[in-house]
């Protein structure tokens, strides 16, 4: 099945999941939540609500915001790591390490850290801590390398920007100009997209069937930590995964998750932006698809199902298979 199939195609048949927040016997608060999983072909194999729910992707763009600096060859000829790689498909936490190894980028390439257009986090001293700097040391290495104008790198018709929003649209088979753009909180573009071109996305990165991919793959699975942060979801389900997942997500309830050596991709979008809910209903689904060893989920359930003390999150409702 095509792409433009998929996106003119039923809604889905399969209700919403429910999260419920508990408060002992009663529940307190209520979040409804799409699910899609597609195959590397877009054809789209299981979902829950609607696998045509439009949302923003946020940083779940990330990897393939990182395939610029690695396709064009900027990340070997600046002498970059993995970790470069790593930290450029990262939400970091701030801390040092990962304002390291964003800055480390911005070292080898010979710019300064003035360069920088990503905002000074409140509290803090300078762009590097700032979760999306690694993304935007990587987008100012590449524009080095090819020439390409540093004062306007976000701007979406910025020759960097064009490349991503090229390749997102190839990788998902529409035109590049039906693409719609909006300014993320760090400045940089994001699309609005179908949840089930958000899965499609992350199926072709499971595939790993071209270099790009399978550099973003083991870098992101060698530096679990630089991904989020030691306690945040990407990170733990990454140390659980042995290397047989990619998890990344994004603001306003976002989560996209790869099965590698696969070709499948698993998108979720919570209605109400929630990201209790995005988490919950993301170790509901590993479960699920069986992902997970039952001792990796157990742990992902008791740190991020429990929430003190007689709180806790349910998930309710199940993938299920499409009527044709």
């Amino acid at each position: 099945m095509k792409v433009s199939a998929i996106r003119q195609g039923n809604t889905g048949n399969i209700p919403c999941l429910d999260v419920l927040l508990k408060r002992g016997a009663s529940t307190e608060s209520r979040h409804r939540v799409h699910a899609v999983v597609c195959d590397s072909k877009g054809r789209i194999l299981m979902s829950a609500g609607n696998p045509n729910y439009e949302s923003y992707i946020r940083s779940a763009l990330k990897p393939f915001q990182a395939l610029p600096f690695i396709n064009s060859g900027t990340c070997d000829i600046i002498k970059c790591n993995e970790k470069s790689i790593a930290i450029a498909c990262s939400s970091h936490s701030g801390s040092k390490e990962p304002a390291r190894e964003a800055f480390k980028i911005l070292w080898n390439a010979e710019l300064d850290v003035n360069h920088l257009q990503c905002p000074i986090p409140p509290g803090k001293e300078s762009p590097l801590q700032h979760n999306c700097s690694g993304k935007h040391s990587a987008f100012l290495a590449t524009c080095h390398k090819m020439m390409w104008p540093l004062e306007d790198y976000l701007k979406g018709n910025h020759p960097l920007q064009l490349e991503v929003s090229r390749k997102i649209a190839a990788l998902i088979g529409i035109p590049s100009e039906e693409l719609i753009a909006a300014r993320d909180d760090c400045g940089a573009p994001t699309y609005l997209l179908q949840l089930n071109q958000m899965a499609l996305l992350y199926a072709h990165l499971g595939e790993s069937n071209q270099p790009g991919f399978e550099r973003i793959n083991r870098a992101i699975n060698a530096n679990p930590n630089l991904i989020a942060g030691e306690g945040l979801f990407d990170t733990e389900v990454l140390k659980r995964a042995h290397d047989q997942l990619i998890s990344k997500g994004g603001a306003e309830g976002i989560q996209c998750i790869s099965r590698l050596g696969e070709g499948i991709g698993l998108g979720i979008k919570v209605e109400d932006g929630s990201k209790r809910a995005k988490h919950a209903v993301a170790i509901h689904l590993l479960k699920q698809l069986d992902w997970l060893t039952p001792t990796a989920v157990k742990e992902l359930e008791e740190q991020f199902l429990l929430l003190s003390p007689g709180v806790q999150l349910e998930v309710y409702g199940e993938l299920g298979f499409q009527e044709n």
